[in-house]
């Protein structure tokens, strides 16, 4: 069938995440402003907190604020790569690409756990492993104090816009926001509230490391806090990745939508049973379903079209981001066990069904070829020992 009209919501455990629930402002368009929102906030506060962190670490020698300025830069990049994944996946769909380009935030999203990586992790875990084995000198911590305490609060306050955004979504969905947060297909605000998260536990590690290294004289605890922030930058970029390689893969449906979908295709009109059914995530707000359904024996053609309309009609009411509904009408194991065919066999993969030949008379074959095998196969066992003489002299005269 073909794609549906309605715009869809974000997606959630529960098959009740239904039509209307959507941001203020209606709809995917209010979703996407809203992501948007909160990458553009979160990209502007690690820009300004990059650069005081590189300033207050060359002034205090500390190498975990040099972390934390690697940090900052890695996020600021991240941010940007997740405002290139919003504008890229708001392109409908063309001939080049008929299912959209809703995939398209998941490469790029990517690519932002990537940056994460090498930008962020990468560098402090060198940083820390190069004070470990050399040393470092140690300047005033007053600005590196400052410059902590100040990133801390733009932190938080980038952190608290993306987890609003987020528990409002999972309120919608109707989901716990820590199950949703692990399972969210928006891997933008994803990413914000744990590079966010991230980042607030790295300044507390950074402060710690150097108010060690100033207590004690000893570069080691500053050593030791850069190799923890840079451990906890491989663990977010871990994670990140993972849930973006998921959804590229391709994700289905959850178990309660997908049961829900199941029972809404059985009860429409002519639908017998449902052979098979298959869900797709192809974006935060965007869904296909397609399903073999094996409608009665008893339908037309014309019913089953209408049929297929209504199911079409009934997913989309209930499931806005069902986007797509492709209904394939299948004979069920019963009809072809009636028709003759494997259900299990040949025909299931894609060959085509080879008809029985009705079997051969035998008795006739035995008479035509071999007329004294038959005379034996119908003589009465009292016969038996005389019928070879007699089968032999009527047949002399033709041998």
């Amino acid at each position: 069938m073909g794609a549906a009209s309605a715009e869809p919501d974000d997606l959630g455990d529960s098959p009740a995440a239904a039509p209307g629930t959507g941001t203020p402002g209606g709809g995917p368009g209010a979703d996407r402003g809203e992501s948007t929102f909160t990458v553009l906030v979160a990209a502007g506060a690690n820009l300004g907190i990059a650069v005081a962190k590189a300033v207050a670490g060359i002034i205090s020698g500390s190498s975990a604020m040099l972390s934390e300025a690697a940090h900052s830069v890695a996020d600021t990049v991240t941010e940007l790569l997740l405002l290139t994944a919003l504008r890229r996946s708001a392109h409908p769909p063309d001939e080049a690409h008929p299912l959209g380009y809703a995939a398209a935030r998941y490469v790029w999203a990517l690519l932002a756990s990537v940056a994460t990586f090498v930008g962020g992790a990468v560098f402090a875990i060198y940083d820390g492993v190069h004070t470990l084995a050399v040393g470092e000198e140690l300047g005033n911590p007053t600005l590196s104090y400052a410059v902590l305490g100040i990133a801390f609060l733009l932190e938080g306050f980038s952190l608290r816009t993306g987890v609003r955004q987020m528990r409002g979504e999972a309120r919608r969905a109707r989901t716990p926001l820590r199950h949703y947060l692990r399972h969210t297909p928006d891997t933008t605000v994803k990413a914000v509230v744990m590079e966010d998260s991230a980042a607030l536990v790295g300044l507390v590690l950074a402060a710690g490391g150097l108010t060690g290294a100033h207590l004690t004289g000893s570069p080691v605890f500053d050593g030791v806090a850069s190799l923890l922030i840079g451990l906890l930058l491989v663990y977010v970029a871990w994670v990140l990745g993972r849930s973006n390689v998921e959804l590229l893969l391709g994700r289905p449906l959850p178990a309660p939508v997908r049961e829900a979908i199941h029972a809404e295709l059985l009860a429409v009109d002519q639908v017998h049973s449902v052979l098979e059914l298959t869900t797709l995530m192809q974006g935060p707000d965007e869904a296909l379903a397609a399903a073999k359904v094996d409608f009665r024996d008893t339908a037309t053609a014309a019913e089953i079209e209408w049929a297929c309309e209504r199911a079409e009609r009934r997913l989309r009411e209930r499931f806005p981001q069902i986007k797509r509904v492709y209904l394939d009408p299948t004979p069920g194991a019963g009809q072809r066990r009636r028709e003759g065919l494997d259900p299990w066999g040949t025909r299931g993969r894609g060959e085509a069904p080879q008809a029985e030949l009705p079997a051969a008379p035998q008795a006739d074959v035995h008479r035509q070829e071999f007329p004294l095998a038959a005379h034996l196969m119908r003589a009465p066992l009292a016969v038996v020992v005389t019928a070879p003489w007699s089968a032999l002299r009527q047949n002399w005269p033709a041998w």
